[in-house]
């Protein structure tokens, strides 16, 4: 490309000759010189010479241009595979969270890797307008164009897929382990209830038994105003189940057990407040 580039330059030096030539031949033969007719032949032939060579030079400019442009797809078409293959690794990871923090970092991390394949694809999709162009300009090199492009294609629907399964299996993830948490949480506060309940010692008079029982009923206004939370457990474990997770068995079990704790719960207290 430097060289043709040099050698336009001295073309467009050469015009000025070509120019000064035809401009003479003219003056010759306006002037009636004997030679008119050998000096006319010499500036057809020279002006043939010259359009030969300027459709050369513009046939060599525009195979220069289709390979640059060719060289450049294949470039582009190189680098968005390597992207590709980058967020592949990054998705490629069977690291679905321990907890519920750590799938609630894992579900941040995969929305911006979710935000870098929307810009990902803008840019498959221009490849592959582009590959369509090359296609018809430059038929020659359509099958390696093609081929290319479907490389490409294959890579990032591949990708698509995966990027969509992780983020299924982050949210089963993320639903079991809300479910945990919201389990432990409970469970944790209806051992601390049972302690609280089973704390108090009998009044020895009238107006202690009063107080007493008066404290008592609160504790149970506490258990009903978690029934709420008793009852979208019960029904996040549910869903659970009916999704068929892997996990099913234990969810099943920390809902039995939930149900036996809190029945046990109200039992103490209702045997408290006997």
């Amino acid at each position: 490309q430097r060289k043709f580039d040099e050698f336009q330059k001295d073309m467009a030096s050469q015009e000025f000759r070509v120019s000064d030539v035809c401009e003479t031949a003219d003056k010759l033969t306006g002037e009636q010189h004997p030679e008119a007719q050998v000096i006319t032949g010499k500036k057809a032939e020279l002006l043939e010479a010259w359009a030969r060579l300027k459709s050369l030079a513009m046939s060599r400019q525009q195979r220069l241009l289709g390979a640059h442009e060719i060289q450049r797809f294949n470039r582009d078409a190189d680098e968005t595979i390597a992207w590709i293959t980058e967020k592949d690794s990054v998705l490629s990871t069977d690291d679905f969270g321990k907890d519920l923090a750590s799938v609630q970092t894992l579900q941040r991390k995969h929305e911006g890797i979710e935000r870098d394949l929307a810009a990902l694809e803008d840019r498959v999709r221009t490849i592959g307008q582009e590959a369509a162009r090359l296609c018809d300009i430059h038929g020659e090199h359509a099958t390696q164009i093609t081929a290319k492009n479907s490389e490409i294609e294959t890579n990032w629907e591949d990708l698509v897929a995966k990027a969509a399964q992780r983020k299924q299996k982050l949210d089963e993830s993320y639903f079991l382990h809300r479910f945990l948490a919201d389990f432990r949480d409970l469970t944790s506060w209806i051992s601390d209830m049972k302690a609280v309940i089973s704390a108090d010692e009998l009044a020895k008079d009238v107006s202690g038994a009063e107080a007493l029982l008066e404290r008592h009923q609160e504790h149970k206004s506490e258990i009903d105003a978690r029934e709420d939370s008793f009852r979208a457990t019960a029904e996040a474990g549910k869903m659970l189940l009916e999704s068929g997770h892997y996990a099913s068995e234990e969810v099943k079990e920390k809902l039995i057990a939930l149900e036996e704790d809190k029945t046990s719960l109200l039992q103490l207290w209702e045997d408290r407040r006997v």
